[in-house]
């Protein structure tokens, strides 16, 4: 009906603003300044270009911001399909409904004449009930060949294949019951229509049938319900040593933005607070923790292929959730509770195209809860490269601790030490 938004807004490159001009520049910009200069834009010294943005918001939220405003009204042409289809539609129905009373008063009046009715309805509409049966499982076949093709394909994570193979497991068993539930229901309405020759039976209950319909299905239920609990158990329930030795990645979620931050070369990631949130800090880093130091930030997600990745996911406001369908992750992002994925990616985003021989193919990690106005665009780009690669990818990326968040840190610490100085003196007096 054409009342779509665009369904994603995709970014290329991640943006920055010059704080001496508010200029807004690309990363790709700000390297190749850095190299003009002889410096590498995330040295290790921390002396890179700041990605600062005003009033405490990240530049992916800009990012969102921007394509939101650039976003084209919708043409009020398309209200006026839209209820233009809903008056045809109701119009259809109205004259369905009078032809129906027209062929009801016809076959009344010549039941009053005395004469035969010239329609076996009830022969007619079990006919109907027998092609509908042959064309609903033939719409269902075709469905499961076209439009799951489109859906599906194999997982791009380890863990990816308990879960398919679960999925599968419910999806026949359920198509199962769906054929001959519907064989029954569709034929003993062909079968047993109404001849004028026989009465119904009325069976009000048997005892037997009841606990038949009610155990079998209770004990099917019950063992997908445990092989799904299991198969979380498995994915989620991860040693110590493994989540440690991980790579660790946190995704902060904010109306409507990620926010990507990397452990750095110690592969640790700092601690937070909500309470060090300022305009220049707007994760709320606390940079007391030396592990924080060398965070690094990240525009798209980049991931090497064959190690585990451990997710930390956070949110700024309020529910998101972390969504990758291509790795079958999903895992709420929750304000004020971290909540933690670990998967191992298996194919490589070049790999994958292949596979699906499209070219243009790549992973995504969307939000799965409607978050607002901006949900739709709430998406990252995941790329999956070799170890080589996603080392030279991880020394081009800038850190949290800039040179903006050292000054603040500096001066945080100076007004510290200041305060303490001030309330020994007041000991001293007292």
């Amino acid at each position: 009906m054409l009342l779509q938004h665009p369904a994603y807004a995709q970014a290329t490159d991640t943006t920055t603003v010059k704080a001496d001009s508010g200029e807004v520049v690309s990363s790709s910009d700000l390297q190749q300044e850095a190299e003009a200069a002889g410096t590498n834009a995330a040295d290790t010294t921390g002396n890179a270009v700041a990605a600062q943005t005003p009033a405490g918001t990240s530049a992916s939220s800009n990012a969102a911001a921007a394509a939101q405003e650039e976003a084209k009204p919708i043409d009020p042409q398309v209200y006026k399909n839209f209820f233009y289809y809903v008056l045809l539609f109701f119009l259809i129905c109205i004259v369905v409904g009078i032809i129906g009373k027209i062929i009801q008063i016809y076959e009344l009046t010549r039941e009053m004449q005395g004469k035969s009715k010239r329609v076996n309805w009830n022969k007619f509409h079990g006919t109907l009930f027998l092609i509908f049966l042959f064309i609903g499982l033939y719409g269902a076949y075709w469905s499961f060949t076209h439009h799951g093709s489109l859906a599906w394909h194999e997982s791009a994570s380890e863990h990816g294949a308990t879960i398919d193979s679960m999925f599968i497991t419910t999806t026949v068993i359920t198509t199962i019951v769906f054929v001959l539930t519907h064989i029954l229901l569709f034929g003993f309405s062909f079968v047993y229509k109404s001849t004028g020759k026989r009465k119904a039976y009325f069976y009000p209950h048997n005892n037997l049938i009841e606990k038949i319909w009610t155990i079998v299905p209770a004990i099917v239920l019950t063992i997908l319900v445990l092989f799904g609990f299991f198969t979380w158990r498995s994915i989620t329930n991860v040693s110590e040593d493994d989540a440690k030795n991980a790579l660790q990645v946190e995704v902060t979620g904010e109306q409507f933005a990620w926010t990507v931050r990397y452990g750095g070369r110690d592969n640790k990631i700092g601690k937070r607070s909500i309470k060090l949130t300022t305009p220049t800090n707007g994760l709320g880093i606390d940079f007391n923790d030396k592990n924080a130091w060398d965070d690094v930030r990240g525009g798209d997600i980049v991931l090497p292929v064959g190690k585990p990745v451990r997710f930390t996911i956070n949110s700024k406001d309020i529910i998101h959730s972390f969504f990758m369908p291509s790795f079958r992750v999903q895992i709420n992002a929750v304000p004020g509770m971290a909540t933690h994925f670990q998967m191992t990616p298996r194919y490589t985003t070049d790999e994958m195209r292949e596979k699906l021989n499209n070219p243009e193919f790549n992973y995504v990690m969307l939000c799965a809860k409607i978050c607002g106005q901006g949900h739709y665009n709430m998406q990252k780009t995941v790329r999956v490269v070799t170890e080589s690669e996603y080392k030279e990818w991880l020394t081009s990326q800038t850190f949290y601790f800039d040179d903006a968040a050292k000054q603040e840190f500096k001066a945080a610490q100076a007004k510290s030490a200041k305060v303490k100085a001030g309330d020994s003196k007041q000991l001293a007096l007292n």
